[in-house]
Protein backbone atom coordinates (compact mmCIF):
# COMPACT_ATOMS: atom_id res chain seq x y z
CA UNK A 1 0.00 0.00 0.00
CA UNK A 2 1.26 3.32 -0.63
CA UNK A 3 1.23 5.84 2.27
CA UNK A 4 3.26 8.87 0.23
CA UNK A 5 2.89 9.64 -3.47
CA UNK A 6 4.96 12.80 -5.53
CA UNK A 7 2.86 14.29 -8.24
CA UNK A 8 5.47 15.80 -11.15
CA UNK A 9 3.15 17.94 -12.33
CA UNK A 10 1.45 21.43 -11.49
CA UNK A 11 -1.54 23.16 -11.78
CA UNK A 12 -5.03 21.90 -11.35
CA UNK A 13 -4.14 18.25 -12.41
CA UNK A 14 -1.59 18.22 -9.24
CA UNK A 15 -4.29 20.04 -7.39
CA UNK A 16 -6.42 16.87 -8.34
CA UNK A 17 -4.60 14.14 -7.41
CA UNK A 18 -4.02 15.54 -3.80
CA UNK A 19 -7.35 15.40 -3.53
CA UNK A 20 -7.91 12.39 -4.55
CA UNK A 21 -4.72 10.86 -2.01
CA UNK A 22 -6.49 13.14 0.51
CA UNK A 23 -9.43 10.90 0.97
CA UNK A 24 -7.61 7.69 0.69
CA UNK A 25 -5.44 8.60 3.66
CA UNK A 26 -2.23 8.95 1.41
CA UNK A 27 0.10 11.65 1.89
CA UNK A 28 1.21 13.93 -0.93
CA UNK A 29 4.80 15.36 -1.79
CA UNK A 30 4.23 18.45 -4.35
CA UNK A 31 7.38 19.68 -6.48
CA UNK A 32 7.19 22.69 -8.10
CA UNK A 33 9.53 25.27 -10.16
CA UNK A 34 10.93 28.57 -9.15
CA UNK A 35 7.61 30.41 -10.79
CA UNK A 36 5.18 28.50 -9.19
CA UNK A 37 6.09 28.95 -5.74
CA UNK A 38 2.72 30.43 -5.12
CA UNK A 39 0.61 27.97 -6.98
CA UNK A 40 -2.19 26.44 -5.33
CA UNK A 41 -1.54 23.21 -5.37
CA UNK A 42 1.19 23.39 -2.37
CA UNK A 43 -0.62 24.58 -0.04
CA UNK A 44 -2.23 21.49 0.20
CA UNK A 45 0.22 18.98 -0.23
CA UNK A 46 2.36 17.64 2.89
CA UNK A 47 5.41 18.41 1.80
CA UNK A 48 6.66 20.95 -1.12
CA UNK A 49 9.66 20.83 -2.31
CA UNK A 50 11.82 22.92 -5.24
CA UNK A 51 12.98 21.25 -8.44
CA UNK A 52 14.65 23.94 -10.36
CA UNK A 53 13.82 27.30 -12.50
CA UNK A 54 10.75 28.17 -14.69
CA UNK A 55 11.99 26.37 -18.22
CA UNK A 56 10.31 22.80 -17.95
CA UNK A 57 13.77 21.32 -19.03
CA UNK A 58 15.50 22.20 -16.06
CA UNK A 59 12.39 21.57 -13.32
CA UNK A 60 9.49 19.48 -14.65
CA UNK A 61 11.31 17.40 -17.59
CA UNK A 62 14.39 16.92 -15.47
CA UNK A 63 14.26 13.00 -14.56
CA UNK A 64 17.08 13.16 -12.14
CA UNK A 65 15.92 16.38 -10.05
CA UNK A 66 12.25 14.15 -10.16
CA UNK A 67 13.78 11.05 -9.47
CA UNK A 68 16.18 13.10 -6.45
CA UNK A 69 12.91 14.79 -4.91
CA UNK A 70 11.40 11.48 -4.59
CA UNK A 71 14.06 9.73 -2.75
CA UNK A 72 14.78 12.78 -0.19
CA UNK A 73 10.98 12.77 0.15
CA UNK A 74 10.77 8.66 0.85
CA UNK A 75 7.58 8.09 -1.31
CA UNK A 76 6.20 4.87 -2.61
CA UNK A 77 5.13 5.99 -5.63
CA UNK A 78 5.08 8.99 -7.90
CA UNK A 79 2.07 10.38 -10.02
CA UNK A 80 2.80 11.80 -13.11
CA UNK A 81 -0.88 13.34 -14.12
CA UNK A 82 -1.11 14.49 -17.62
CA UNK A 83 1.35 16.03 -20.14
CA UNK A 84 5.24 16.44 -19.14
CA UNK A 85 6.71 13.18 -18.46
CA UNK A 86 3.18 11.03 -18.09
CA UNK A 87 3.72 9.42 -21.42
CA UNK A 88 7.64 9.33 -21.04
CA UNK A 89 8.87 5.38 -21.14
CA UNK A 90 12.12 6.68 -19.72
CA UNK A 91 10.75 8.05 -17.01
CA UNK A 92 9.20 5.10 -16.08
CA UNK A 93 11.56 2.72 -16.45
CA UNK A 94 13.88 4.94 -13.78
CA UNK A 95 11.12 4.96 -11.45
CA UNK A 96 11.09 0.97 -12.00
CA UNK A 97 14.92 0.92 -11.34
CA UNK A 98 14.59 3.01 -8.24
CA UNK A 99 12.04 0.66 -7.12
CA UNK A 100 9.51 3.68 -7.01
CA UNK A 101 6.25 2.39 -8.09
CA UNK A 102 4.16 4.35 -11.08
CA UNK A 103 0.93 5.41 -11.41
CA UNK A 104 0.40 4.66 -15.28
CA UNK A 105 1.27 1.65 -17.51
CA UNK A 106 4.48 -0.19 -17.29
CA UNK A 107 7.09 1.29 -19.42
CA UNK A 108 7.30 -1.35 -22.38
CA UNK A 109 4.05 -0.51 -22.87
CA UNK A 110 4.07 3.06 -22.73
CA UNK A 111 6.50 2.68 -25.50
CA UNK A 112 4.46 0.51 -27.39
CA UNK A 113 1.09 2.38 -27.41
CA UNK A 114 3.47 5.94 -27.94
CA UNK A 115 5.06 4.79 -30.85
CA UNK A 116 2.36 5.53 -33.88
CA UNK A 117 3.69 2.89 -36.24
CA UNK A 118 4.05 0.54 -33.42
CA UNK A 119 0.62 1.48 -31.74
CA UNK A 120 -1.08 0.72 -35.67
CA UNK A 121 0.51 -2.77 -35.90
CA UNK A 122 -0.99 -3.92 -32.20
CA UNK A 123 -4.48 -2.28 -33.45
CA UNK A 124 -4.23 -4.48 -36.74
CA UNK A 125 -3.42 -7.72 -34.52
CA UNK A 126 -6.32 -6.75 -31.81
CA UNK A 127 -8.37 -7.10 -34.89
CA UNK A 128 -9.25 -2.90 -34.35
CA UNK A 129 -10.05 -1.19 -37.67
CA UNK A 130 -7.34 1.02 -38.31
CA UNK A 131 -6.90 3.64 -41.71
CA UNK A 132 -5.31 2.46 -44.47
CA UNK A 133 -1.95 3.72 -44.62
CA UNK A 134 1.78 2.59 -44.79
CA UNK A 135 2.65 -0.41 -42.91
CA UNK A 136 5.16 1.82 -40.89
CA UNK A 137 8.03 4.38 -41.03
CA UNK A 138 8.03 6.23 -44.80
CA UNK A 139 11.53 7.04 -45.25
CA UNK A 140 11.27 7.92 -49.13
CA UNK A 141 9.76 10.52 -50.73
CA UNK A 142 9.14 8.10 -53.90
CA UNK A 143 7.51 5.92 -52.26
CA UNK A 144 5.38 8.30 -49.94
CA UNK A 145 3.98 9.41 -53.76
CA UNK A 146 3.42 5.64 -54.74
CA UNK A 147 1.44 5.07 -51.27
CA UNK A 148 -0.43 8.31 -51.46
CA UNK A 149 -1.58 7.20 -55.08
CA UNK A 150 -2.31 3.65 -54.35
CA UNK A 151 -4.70 4.85 -51.43
CA UNK A 152 -5.84 8.32 -52.83
CA UNK A 153 -5.40 12.14 -51.52
CA UNK A 154 -6.26 13.92 -49.40
CA UNK A 155 -3.88 11.31 -46.93
CA UNK A 156 -2.39 12.67 -43.54
CA UNK A 157 1.25 12.69 -42.46
CA UNK A 158 1.76 11.97 -38.84
CA UNK A 159 4.48 12.06 -36.49
CA UNK A 160 5.21 8.48 -35.18
CA UNK A 161 6.31 10.17 -32.11
CA UNK A 162 3.66 13.29 -32.58
CA UNK A 163 1.16 14.42 -30.21
CA UNK A 164 -0.71 18.13 -29.74
CA UNK A 165 -1.27 18.21 -33.67
CA UNK A 166 2.74 18.51 -34.01
CA UNK A 167 4.44 16.65 -36.81
CA UNK A 168 1.30 16.50 -38.83
CA UNK A 169 0.22 17.65 -42.16
CA UNK A 170 -2.46 16.94 -45.33
CA UNK A 171 -1.67 16.19 -48.30
CA UNK A 172 -4.77 17.05 -51.36
CA UNK A 173 -2.12 16.40 -54.02
CA UNK A 174 2.10 15.41 -54.81
CA UNK A 175 3.37 18.87 -53.95
CA UNK A 176 1.94 19.38 -50.89
CA UNK A 177 2.72 15.69 -49.95
CA UNK A 178 6.52 16.47 -51.16
CA UNK A 179 6.58 19.62 -48.61
CA UNK A 180 4.14 18.31 -46.20
CA UNK A 181 6.92 15.43 -45.44
CA UNK A 182 9.27 17.90 -45.23
CA UNK A 183 7.78 20.36 -42.79
CA UNK A 184 6.36 17.11 -40.64
CA UNK A 185 9.83 15.54 -40.21
CA UNK A 186 11.55 18.67 -39.81
CA UNK A 187 8.73 19.61 -36.60
CA UNK A 188 8.52 16.20 -35.74
CA UNK A 189 12.11 16.68 -34.93
CA UNK A 190 12.21 19.54 -33.20
CA UNK A 191 9.90 18.92 -30.99
CA UNK A 192 10.08 15.20 -30.07
CA UNK A 193 14.02 14.12 -31.29
CA UNK A 194 12.16 11.71 -33.35
CA UNK A 195 11.69 12.89 -37.01
CA UNK A 196 10.02 9.29 -38.00
CA UNK A 197 6.84 10.01 -40.14
CA UNK A 198 4.18 7.84 -41.54
CA UNK A 199 1.31 8.31 -44.22
CA UNK A 200 -2.54 7.43 -43.66
CA UNK A 201 -5.54 7.82 -45.72
CA UNK A 202 -7.04 11.40 -44.82
CA UNK A 203 -10.98 11.04 -43.28
CA UNK A 204 -12.36 14.10 -44.24
CA UNK A 205 -15.14 15.49 -41.64
CA UNK A 206 -14.71 13.10 -38.97
CA UNK A 207 -15.81 13.04 -35.27
CA UNK A 208 -13.36 12.44 -32.95
CA UNK A 209 -14.51 9.70 -30.33
CA UNK A 210 -11.96 8.30 -27.74
CA UNK A 211 -13.07 5.34 -25.10
CA UNK A 212 -12.11 5.48 -21.70
CA UNK A 213 -10.53 2.03 -20.49
CA UNK A 214 -9.14 0.73 -17.14
CA UNK A 215 -7.04 -2.20 -16.83
CA UNK A 216 -5.39 -4.00 -13.18
CA UNK A 217 -2.77 -6.09 -13.72
CA UNK A 218 -4.94 -9.33 -13.21
CA UNK A 219 -6.30 -9.21 -16.39
CA UNK A 220 -9.44 -7.43 -16.11
CA UNK A 221 -10.29 -4.86 -18.45
CA UNK A 222 -13.27 -2.19 -18.66
CA UNK A 223 -14.53 0.36 -20.93
CA UNK A 224 -16.20 3.37 -19.15
CA UNK A 225 -18.28 4.85 -22.76
CA UNK A 226 -17.16 7.30 -24.57
CA UNK A 227 -16.20 10.96 -24.91
CA UNK A 228 -16.62 12.70 -28.18
CA UNK A 229 -13.64 15.61 -28.51
CA UNK A 230 -14.98 16.86 -32.05
CA UNK A 231 -14.96 20.36 -30.69
CA UNK A 232 -11.00 21.26 -31.04
CA UNK A 233 -8.97 23.66 -32.71
CA UNK A 234 -5.57 22.43 -34.69
CA UNK A 235 -6.18 19.10 -33.15
CA UNK A 236 -6.53 20.91 -29.60
CA UNK A 237 -9.43 19.59 -27.75
CA UNK A 238 -12.04 23.07 -26.35
CA UNK A 239 -15.02 20.89 -25.93
CA UNK A 240 -15.92 17.66 -24.75
CA UNK A 241 -18.86 15.32 -23.89
CA UNK A 242 -20.08 12.54 -22.73
CA UNK A 243 -22.35 10.95 -24.04
CA UNK A 244 -21.62 11.99 -28.20
CA UNK A 245 -24.95 12.89 -29.73
CA UNK A 246 -23.42 11.14 -33.00
CA UNK A 247 -22.86 7.15 -31.42
CA UNK A 248 -25.52 4.81 -31.79
CA UNK A 249 -26.05 2.39 -28.60
CA UNK A 250 -24.77 -0.18 -31.07
CA UNK A 251 -21.46 1.49 -32.41
CA UNK A 252 -20.58 2.44 -28.66
CA UNK A 253 -20.48 -1.59 -27.71
CA UNK A 254 -18.25 -2.07 -30.91
CA UNK A 255 -15.80 0.52 -29.96
CA UNK A 256 -15.96 -0.37 -26.19
CA UNK A 257 -15.12 -3.92 -27.07
CA UNK A 258 -12.39 -2.56 -29.36
CA UNK A 259 -10.89 -0.46 -27.21
CA UNK A 260 -10.75 -3.63 -24.53
CA UNK A 261 -9.19 -5.93 -27.02
CA UNK A 262 -6.86 -3.71 -28.16
CA UNK A 263 -5.46 -3.14 -24.45
CA UNK A 264 -5.56 -6.50 -23.39
CA UNK A 265 -3.15 -7.16 -26.62
CA UNK A 266 -1.21 -4.70 -25.28
CA UNK A 267 -1.23 -5.97 -21.73
CA UNK A 268 -2.27 -2.47 -20.64
CA UNK A 269 -2.17 -1.37 -17.26
CA UNK A 270 -4.01 1.32 -15.68
CA UNK A 271 -5.97 4.37 -16.79
CA UNK A 272 -5.76 4.98 -21.21
CA UNK A 273 -8.17 6.41 -23.64
CA UNK A 274 -8.21 4.82 -27.26
CA UNK A 275 -9.21 7.52 -29.69
CA UNK A 276 -11.28 6.77 -32.72
CA UNK A 277 -11.74 8.82 -35.63
CA UNK A 278 -15.59 8.12 -36.67
CA UNK A 279 -16.63 8.99 -40.28
CA UNK A 280 -20.06 10.13 -41.42
CA UNK A 281 -21.05 6.35 -42.22
CA UNK A 282 -20.64 5.79 -38.51
CA UNK A 283 -17.58 3.37 -39.41
CA UNK A 284 -14.72 4.19 -37.10
CA UNK A 285 -10.74 4.15 -37.04
CA UNK A 286 -8.09 3.38 -34.39
CA UNK A 287 -6.06 6.74 -34.09
CA UNK A 288 -3.77 5.77 -30.93
CA UNK A 289 -3.84 5.12 -27.15
CA UNK A 290 -2.98 8.36 -24.62
CA UNK A 291 -1.60 6.00 -21.81
CA UNK A 292 -2.14 8.73 -19.13
CA UNK A 293 -5.50 10.18 -17.17
CA UNK A 294 -6.60 12.56 -19.68
CA UNK A 295 -7.15 16.62 -19.43
CA UNK A 296 -11.21 15.22 -20.08
CA UNK A 297 -11.68 12.42 -17.17
CA UNK A 298 -14.12 15.05 -14.96
CA UNK A 299 -16.61 13.50 -18.14
CA UNK A 300 -16.17 10.41 -17.43
CA UNK A 301 -16.41 10.33 -13.67
CA UNK A 302 -19.49 12.45 -13.49
CA UNK A 303 -21.84 10.10 -15.79
CA UNK A 304 -19.92 6.89 -14.45
CA UNK A 305 -19.81 8.15 -10.89
CA UNK A 306 -16.32 6.04 -10.83
CA UNK A 307 -13.29 8.17 -9.26
CA UNK A 308 -10.97 7.37 -12.17
CA UNK A 309 -7.37 9.04 -10.09
CA UNK A 310 -8.37 6.83 -6.88
CA UNK A 311 -8.71 3.65 -8.76
CA UNK A 312 -5.62 4.69 -10.71
CA UNK A 313 -3.97 5.04 -7.48
CA UNK A 314 -5.49 1.58 -6.17
CA UNK A 315 -4.13 -0.15 -9.25
CA UNK A 316 -0.97 0.69 -8.82
CA UNK A 317 -1.00 -0.77 -5.95
CA UNK A 318 -1.93 -3.88 -7.12
CA UNK A 319 -5.14 -4.19 -6.23
CA UNK A 320 -8.11 -5.85 -8.81
CA UNK A 321 -10.63 -3.49 -10.06
CA UNK A 322 -13.85 -2.87 -8.11
CA UNK A 323 -16.01 -3.12 -10.94
CA UNK A 324 -16.90 -5.15 -13.68
CA UNK A 325 -18.06 -4.29 -17.72
CA UNK A 326 -21.90 -5.04 -16.44
CA UNK A 327 -21.69 -2.57 -13.46
CA UNK A 328 -20.36 0.66 -15.97
CA UNK A 329 -23.81 2.51 -16.36
CA UNK A 330 -23.40 6.00 -17.56
CA UNK A 331 -26.01 8.46 -16.22
CA UNK A 332 -26.97 11.47 -17.64
CA UNK A 333 -24.50 14.09 -19.72
CA UNK A 334 -21.85 15.96 -19.16
CA UNK A 335 -20.03 18.54 -21.06
CA UNK A 336 -16.31 19.96 -19.91
CA UNK A 337 -14.90 23.17 -21.76
CA UNK A 338 -11.17 24.22 -20.82
CA UNK A 339 -10.84 27.53 -19.96
CA UNK A 340 -7.35 28.90 -21.40
CA UNK A 341 -5.58 32.26 -20.56
CA UNK A 342 -5.32 32.92 -24.34
CA UNK A 343 -7.04 35.62 -26.49
CA UNK A 344 -8.27 34.13 -29.74
CA UNK A 345 -8.98 37.86 -31.28
CA UNK A 346 -5.07 37.69 -31.17
CA UNK A 347 -3.99 34.21 -32.79
CA UNK A 348 -5.34 32.42 -29.20
CA UNK A 349 -1.86 34.21 -28.11
CA UNK A 350 -1.03 33.22 -24.43
CA UNK A 351 -2.14 35.83 -21.88
CA UNK A 352 -0.01 35.61 -18.65
CA UNK A 353 -0.56 37.57 -15.95
CA UNK A 354 -1.82 38.28 -12.48
CA UNK A 355 -5.34 38.01 -11.69
CA UNK A 356 -7.74 40.22 -10.32
CA UNK A 357 -11.11 39.14 -8.99
CA UNK A 358 -11.84 35.46 -9.60
CA UNK A 359 -14.93 33.88 -9.09
CA UNK A 360 -15.87 30.20 -10.42
CA UNK A 361 -19.26 29.69 -11.13
CA UNK A 362 -21.43 26.87 -9.09
CA UNK A 363 -24.72 25.75 -8.53
CA UNK A 364 -26.62 22.90 -9.14
CA UNK A 365 -24.75 20.38 -12.14
CA UNK A 366 -21.23 22.46 -11.97
CA UNK A 367 -17.78 21.39 -11.31
CA UNK A 368 -14.75 23.32 -11.64
CA UNK A 369 -11.07 22.21 -11.66
CA UNK A 370 -8.60 24.76 -11.16
CA UNK A 371 -6.19 26.23 -9.52
CA UNK A 372 -6.42 29.60 -9.99
CA UNK A 373 -7.48 32.47 -7.13
CA UNK A 374 -7.38 35.98 -6.62
CA UNK A 375 -3.61 37.37 -7.01
CA UNK A 376 -2.09 34.24 -8.64
CA UNK A 377 0.38 34.77 -11.58
CA UNK A 378 -0.59 32.75 -14.06
CA UNK A 379 3.57 31.72 -15.38
CA UNK A 380 4.51 31.88 -19.32
CA UNK A 381 6.28 29.04 -19.31
CA UNK A 382 3.40 26.51 -19.38
CA UNK A 383 0.03 25.19 -21.03
CA UNK A 384 -2.07 28.13 -20.65
CA UNK A 385 -5.10 25.36 -19.40
CA UNK A 386 -6.39 27.30 -16.02
CA UNK A 387 -9.52 26.07 -15.37
CA UNK A 388 -11.48 22.88 -16.41
CA UNK A 389 -15.48 23.75 -16.16
CA UNK A 390 -17.79 20.39 -15.89
CA UNK A 391 -21.57 20.42 -16.20
CA UNK A 392 -23.59 17.29 -15.31
CA UNK A 393 -27.39 17.23 -15.97
CA UNK A 394 -30.01 14.55 -17.14
CA UNK A 395 -29.91 15.32 -20.57
CA UNK A 396 -28.07 17.19 -23.08
CA UNK A 397 -29.84 20.38 -24.41
CA UNK A 398 -29.68 21.24 -20.12
CA UNK A 399 -26.16 20.41 -20.09
CA UNK A 400 -25.49 23.02 -22.47
CA UNK A 401 -27.89 25.49 -20.94
CA UNK A 402 -26.28 24.90 -17.51
CA UNK A 403 -22.35 25.29 -18.97
CA UNK A 404 -24.05 28.38 -20.56
CA UNK A 405 -24.70 30.09 -17.52
CA UNK A 406 -21.64 28.87 -15.76
CA UNK A 407 -19.13 30.55 -18.17
CA UNK A 408 -21.82 33.48 -17.67
CA UNK A 409 -21.22 33.75 -13.77
CA UNK A 410 -17.00 32.87 -14.36
CA UNK A 411 -15.06 35.77 -13.69
CA UNK A 412 -11.49 35.73 -14.38
CA UNK A 413 -10.32 39.42 -14.44
CA UNK A 414 -6.56 40.56 -14.96
CA UNK A 415 -5.67 38.59 -18.08
CA UNK A 416 -7.97 37.19 -21.66
CA UNK A 417 -9.40 34.21 -21.51
CA UNK A 418 -11.21 31.90 -24.22
CA UNK A 419 -14.73 32.13 -22.39
CA UNK A 420 -16.44 34.65 -24.73
CA UNK A 421 -15.31 31.96 -27.69
CA UNK A 422 -16.40 29.19 -25.53
CA UNK A 423 -20.29 30.60 -25.12
CA UNK A 424 -20.30 31.36 -28.63
CA UNK A 425 -19.46 27.56 -29.63
CA UNK A 426 -21.95 26.53 -26.91
CA UNK A 427 -24.60 28.62 -28.84
CA UNK A 428 -23.51 27.69 -32.40
CA UNK A 429 -27.27 26.07 -33.71
CA UNK A 430 -24.37 23.12 -35.52
CA UNK A 431 -23.12 22.63 -31.92
CA UNK A 432 -26.87 22.37 -30.13
CA UNK A 433 -27.46 19.96 -32.75
CA UNK A 434 -24.43 17.88 -32.32
CA UNK A 435 -24.00 18.28 -36.24
CA UNK A 436 -20.02 18.78 -35.94
CA UNK A 437 -16.61 17.55 -36.87
CA UNK A 438 -13.00 18.23 -36.14
CA UNK A 439 -13.23 20.89 -38.45
CA UNK A 440 -15.86 22.79 -37.60
CA UNK A 441 -14.00 25.39 -35.50
CA UNK A 442 -11.35 26.26 -37.55
CA UNK A 443 -14.02 26.50 -40.51
CA UNK A 444 -16.08 29.42 -38.39
CA UNK A 445 -13.41 30.58 -35.90
CA UNK A 446 -13.22 34.11 -37.72
CA UNK A 447 -17.12 34.59 -37.20
CA UNK A 448 -16.72 32.51 -33.58
CA UNK A 449 -13.91 35.30 -32.37
CA UNK A 450 -15.17 38.44 -34.32
CA UNK A 451 -18.65 38.96 -34.06
CA UNK A 452 -19.98 40.35 -30.98
CA UNK A 453 -22.25 37.91 -28.99
CA UNK A 454 -25.29 38.72 -26.61
CA UNK A 455 -24.06 35.46 -24.54
CA UNK A 456 -20.77 37.31 -23.50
Amino acid sequence: MFSRILIANRGEIALRIIRACRELGIETVAVYSEVDEDSLHLRYADETICIGPGPSAKSYLDIPRLIAAAEIANVDAIHPGYGFLSENPRFAEVCRDCKIGFVGPPPNVMAMTGDKAKARELAIRAKVPIVPGSDGIVTDDNEARRLAERIGYPVMIKAVAGGGGRGMRVAHNEPSLFTGLSQARAEALAAFKNGDVYLEKYVERPRHVEIQIMADAHGNVVHMGERDCSTQRRHQKLIEESPSPFITPELRHKMGEAAVRYAKEAGYVNAGTVEFLVDRNRDFYFMEMNARIQVEHPVTELVTGIDLVKTQIAVAMGQELPFRQEDIKPRGHAIEVRVNAEDPAQGFRPSPGKVGMYVPPGGMGVRVDSHLFPGYRIPPNYDSLIAKVIVHRAEREEAIATMLRALREMIVEGVKTTIPLLLRILAHDRFRSGSIDTGFLDANLASLVDTPSSND
